[in-house]
C-alpha cells in the first residue's frame, strides 16, 4: 500500500463496566425536589453502572482505562510492547482514592502500567468527543507514516457529577438535570493499518463550534464540595444545534461529489446523550439528508451517557453480542460540548471484542 493510500483500522476493542448498577428510580429516589419528575420516562436512562466508593476496591477513572486497554490488549493481536503510542482521553480523572489528577499524565501512567514503555504518550481533552479526537490524532499519525500502531482510551467516573446533583438540584430545570443520565465506564480501542477495504478507517472529521461552549460546563461546584455539570439542555440541544451535524457531514460528502446514500452505512451511532436525544439528532439528519438513517445502535437504556466512551462501548456491546453484522460500516456522530460535531465512517469486519 502506497503512502497516500494509507489508512488506518480499528484492530480491537476492550471496555470495563462496573458490576455496581444504580437505577434512575434509584438515584432520584434520594431527590425530594423531584419525586414528582419521571427521569426515567425523560432520559430514557432505566439505570447505569457506578464505580465501587470502597476506597480498597480502587475502582476510578485511572483503574477503568487501565481495565479497558487490558481487554483490548487481550484482544487483540499485539501486546502493550507493541505499542507506538497511547492517548488519553478521560474528562474525569480520579486516580488515588479519589484526586482529581492533572500531572503525570494519564497516558504516561498507564503506559507505565501496561508495559508500554517505548510508546509516545499524552492526553488529549475534548469534553465528550475526546476519544473521538484521540482516534482522529491517531489516524493521522498512523496515514502519514509516523506510528504504525496506537491505542487510545478514557475512563470516565461521571456519576460524581450524579451525585452533587442529587445534593444540590431545586426542580427539573435545574442547569443539573443532565448530571442524572451519567454513568460510569472505561473503553479502549487499538488502531493500526488498513490492509483492505473490510477493515478500515474510511473517514474521521470533527467541527468546534466554540461559540456554545457555555452550554455545558464540567467544573467544581458553586455550592457544595465536589464536580458539578452545567447544561442549558433547551439551547444544547435545539434545532440549530442537532442540525450541525448533517449539515457538516453533507457539505464534507459534497467537497468528495458524493451524497449520504453514498455511503452504504448499515448502522449509526450517536453520542448516548439520552433516547430522545438519539431519536431527534436522527430525524434532524434524515430531513437534511433527504434520506433514510440506518438502523441506529445504543446502550444508553443500561448503561446511561458514559461521555468520552460512549461510541466505543456501544460499538463493542453491539459486536460482542452479534446485533450488529460484522463486516458493516458504521457512522459514529460525536456530540460534545463545545459544541463538537462530526462525522466518523469505519467498515469493521475483523476486530477482536
Amino acid at each position: 500500500m502506497s503512502t497516500t493510500e494509507r489508512g488506518s483500522r480499528m484492530e480491537a476493542l476492550g471496555a470495563h463496566i462496573p458490576a455496581r448498577t444504580l437505577t434512575t428510580r434509584e438515584l432520584t429516589g434520594r431527590m425530594e425536589t423531584l419525586r414528582d419528575v419521571d427521569v426515567q420516562r425523560i432520559t430514557g436512562v432505566a439505570e447505569r453502572r457506578v464505580a465501587d466508593p470502597d476506597p480498597a476496591a480502587g475502582e476510578d477513572s485511572f483503574t477503568m482505562a487501565l481495565s479497558a486497554a487490558r481487554d483490548a490488549l487481550a484482544a487483540s493481536r499485539y501486546e502493550a510492547a507493541d505499542l507506538d503510542i497511547v492517548i488519553s482521553a478521560s474528562i474525569t480523572r480520579f486516580k488515588d482514592g479519589g484526586r482529581f489528577v492533572f500531572e503525570p499524565s494519564f497516558a504516561g501512567s498507564l503506559a507505565r502500567e501496561l508495559g508500554a514503555l517505548s510508546a509516545i504518550h499524552f492526553d488529549v481533552s475534548n469534553a465528550c468527543a475526546g476519544m473521538m479526537t484521540g482516534v482522529y490524532v491517531l489516524d493521522r499519525m498512523i496515514r502519514s507514516g509516523a506510528v504504525r500502531t496506537g491505542l487510545v482510551v478514557s475512563g470516565e467516573q461521571a456519576t460524581r457529577v450524579a451525585d452533587t446533583a442529587a445534593r444540590e438540584m431545586s426542580d427539573s430545570y435545574d442547569p443539573q438535570f443532565a448530571s442524572l443520565s451519567v454513568g460510569d465506564s472505561g473503553a479502549a480501542v487499538i488502531l493500526d493499518r488498513a490492509t483492505d477495504e473490510a477493515d478500515r478507517i474510511h473517514y474521521i472529521e470533527l467541527l468546534t463550534c466554540s461559540e456554545y461552549s457555555h452550554l455545558c460546563m464540567g467544573m467544581p461546584s458553586d455550592r457544595t464540595e465536589g464536580i458539578a455539570l452545567y447544561t442549558d439542555n433547551k439551547k444544547m440541544h435545539d434545532k440549530d444545534r442537532l442540525a450541525l451535524w448533517p449539515r457538516f457531514h453533507k457539505d464534507l460528502l459534497a467537497k468528495a461529489g458524493r451524497d449520504f446514500r453514498d455511503e452504504h452505512f448499515d448502522y449509526v451511532v450517536q453520542h448516548q446523550v439520552g433516547t430522545r436525544f438519539i431519536d431527534y439528532v436522527n430525524q434532524t439528519g434524515e430531513r437534511e439528508f433527504g434520506a433514510a438513517l440506518p438502523t441506529s445502535l445504543a446502550v444508553v437504556e443500561r448503561y446511561g451517557n458514559t461521555a468520552t466512551t460512549s461510541h466505543f462501548l456501544t460499538l463493542r456491546e453491539h459486536l460482542r453480542a452479534g446485533t450488529a453484522r460484522p463486516g458493516s460500516t458504521f457512522l459514529l456522530v460525536p456530540a460534545a460540548s463545545g459544541v463538537v460535531t462530526g462525522a466518523m465512517s469505519v467498515t469493521i469486519t475483523n476486530m477482536g471484542v
